[in-house]
């Protein structure tokens, strides 16, 4: 008998449910983002499969699209640039950004006022 394979998401079959859009962690809150780099322009748009989705106007290249993911998540949440930093996924389209010093409450009030929802 031949042992099962695990598929690319190692939970052995199902679709892995989708990410906690924000994540309480130590010293802030984790944000799951996914970039769509190279946009016509850079835009919040809105949340989808528990991830913000932002469209980037630069491109995937030599980290810019990092840079102005970083750039635009400070200035629409009303953070200090050295508050929003790059957990995870330097070269991934899923991304998991620290907003260091704020809450989970907090950062969904703040998302809200950037998506402009009620």
């Amino acid at each position: 008998m031949t042992p099962k394979r695990r598929n690319s998401t190692g939970s052995g079959g199902g679709r892995a449910s989708a990410p906690e859009l924000l994540t309480g962690s130590e010293g802030g809150t984790l944000l799951a983002v996914r970039v769509i780099a190279g946009a016509s322009k850079t835009v919040i748009a809105g949340e989808e499969n528990g991830r913000l989705k932002v469209r980037l106007q630069a491109p995937p290249v030599e980290g810019k699209a990092n840079r102005e993911l970083l750039k635009t998540l400070a200035a629409s949440l009303g953070l200090r640039k050295n508050q929003v930093r790059l957990a995870r996924g330097e070269r991934s389209r899923d991304k998991s950004v620290m907003l260091s010093g704020i809450d989970p409450a907090d950062a969904r009030n703040r998302l809200k006022k950037a998506l402009h929802v009620e």
